[in-house]
């Protein structure tokens, strides 16, 4: 840890820079928190390791998972509450998340909703009813965590959370909607005063003797700079998915695969408070991706290299990777008929991820062997499916009826073996209020943190949109509680 040790205080004997909040990361957690602190009256300062802000939250699909009856959910025809969409969290993130930081989310949704709407992100009022990973279009909301789909429309009542900034003029390949979230908040911090310097790499805490983080030292154009703190610092640094030692130690499945990570997420922020003695959560869970078009794998059944279903092929796309991946050693195929490929392709969906099969037969014994799957097994598996695809039924797994159709012929298969990647999930642990908490369970002095660089409201499960969602939420506690230190 010496290339993060904390710098003290009384060894700075000038300041470069300084200002009330000094935020690390200009991504939606650091903008999110660089408009709150400013709002409170702060002044603010935001360091950028790129030459532009941004981060991947500028890259990525744009969804903020919110619900709780947000005024876009109403505007498209759905109800929803606070404690709907917590008991849909409390089951989807996955054992060991945070049930006081999810109820914490739930009710605080529809406020900031609002938040970003006052901001200026724009959101179209309609709904995308579609399988994808993203809309095709500029509607702005879709579900995006499997909320429809089994066991969770037993655990609470399916309400789309998905909202996605309206991306205009939006063509398939080009720019995506995170670029309209992140362009409001960038002018609106502008606009309040805030102060951003780029191709800043921070490098260490500075603290005074109490323990207190008073400020930052950094390099910029290969000099040397310090930046004070005069109430607090807030980390908004991303993940540690391109820091190749800590993912081969936490996360070791999805090493060398990042996916909805830059290059900045080496983990360096994460690594600057655990030299004071932050403590982390979470830190071996991920997303994990799966790269196959949801058109398809609605159509289709999923099976392991025993030729056995083991996920619902309308779930959440994250979730079917992520049981491929660590309860199925990454091998998966997918076995859909000529009509279901057809209409795949003639969906309403993004041409960039559609798979061809790899194997293409007459019958299902046929492919079997073909695919080299046990003798029997994939006969047997498609039988009982097509068996209640025809009375409109899934007993096995629960795939909702729109989706079920009996496998004729001719019938194929794509190999998905390896076709998943990720990021992690895990980081610092922080207080509601975004304080970074000490190993000891004492919050750090003046170090607050949000996005990515912590332990979020996922553990071992996902929606898409919820690192934009509690990025952007706890940014924003983060800047308020540094503007009040």
């Amino acid at each position: 840890m010496t290339d993060v040790r904390p710098v003290p205080a009384a060894s700075v004997a000038t300041w470069d820079h300084e200002a009330d909040v000094v935020v690390a990361g200009y991504g939606v957690a650091g903008a999110a928190a660089a408009v709150e602190a400013a709002g409170a009256g702060a002044d603010v300062l935001v360091l950028e390791r790129a030459g532009a802000w941004g981060g991947a939250a500028a890259l990525a699909g744009g969804f903020i998972y919110m619900g709780g009856g947000t005024g876009l959910q109403k505007a498209c025809g759905f109800d929803d509450s606070a404690e709907n969409m917590a008991a849909f969290l409390d089951a989807a993130m996955g054992p060991g998340a945070d049930r006081e930081r999810i109820a914490d989310y739930a009710e605080g949704s529809v406020a900031h909703f609002e938040w970003l709407v006052a901001c200026g992100v724009p959101f179209k009022p309609e709904f995308f009813g579609e399988p994808g990973w993203e809309p095709l279009g500029d509607q702005g909301l879709m579900y995006s965590g499997g909320e429809d789909a089994y066991p969770f429309n037993t655990v609470a009542k399916p309400a789309p959370r998905g909202h996605v900034p309206q991306m205009q003029n939006k063509k398939q390949g080009q720019a995506s909607a995170g670029f309209m979230l992140m362009k409001p908040l960038v002018q609106r911090a502008t606009d309040l005063g805030v102060r951003a310097l780029y191709d800043v790499r921070v490098q260490s805490l500075v603290v005074e003797s109490d323990g207190r983080v008073v400020g930052i030292t950094a390099r910029q154009y290969g000099t040397d700079i310090t930046v004070r703190a005069r109430r607090g610092v807030v980390l908004g640094t991303g993940s540690f998915a391109f820091n190749e030692s800590m993912m081969a130690r936490f996360t070791p499945r999805i090493a060398g695969r990042p996916i909805s990570a830059v290059e900045q997420h080496d983990g360096h922020g994460i690594r600057m408070a655990q030299a004071l003695g932050a403590d982390l959560a979470h830190t071996d869970a991920t997303e994990v991706a799966f790269v196959v078009d949801p058109q398809q794998l609605v159509r289709g059944i999923l099976v392991n290299a025993r030729g056995q279903r083991y996920v619902a092929e309308d779930t959440y796309p994250g979730r079917a990777g992520q049981h491929t991946l660590y309860y199925q050693d990454d091998t998966a195929f997918l076995i859909l008929d000529e009509q279901a490929q057809e209409e795949a392709l003639a969906s309403q969906t993004p041409k960039l991820i559609l798979r061809k099969p790899k194997w293409v037969c007459e019958t299902v014994a046929e492919l079997e062997a073909e695919m080299g799957l046990p003798t029997g097994s994939l006969q047997d598996t498609v039988a009982r499916y097509n068996e209640g695809a025809a009375r409109g039924e899934d007993p096995v797994l629960h795939k909702k009826a729109r989706w079920l159709r009996p496998i004729g012929s001719p019938v194929g298969a794509l190999d998905l073996r390896h076709a998943t990647g990720g990021f992690p999930l895990g980081g610092l642990r922080t207080t509601l209020h975004a304080q970074v908490l000490h190993v000891s369970g004492e919050p750090i002095p003046g170090l607050y943190a949000a996005g990515r660089c912590t332990a979020g409201l996922a553990a071992w499960g996902y929606a898409s949109g919820i690192s934009l969602g509690d990025g952007s939420f706890y940014g924003r506690r983060a800047g308020r509680s540094a503007a009040r230190a």
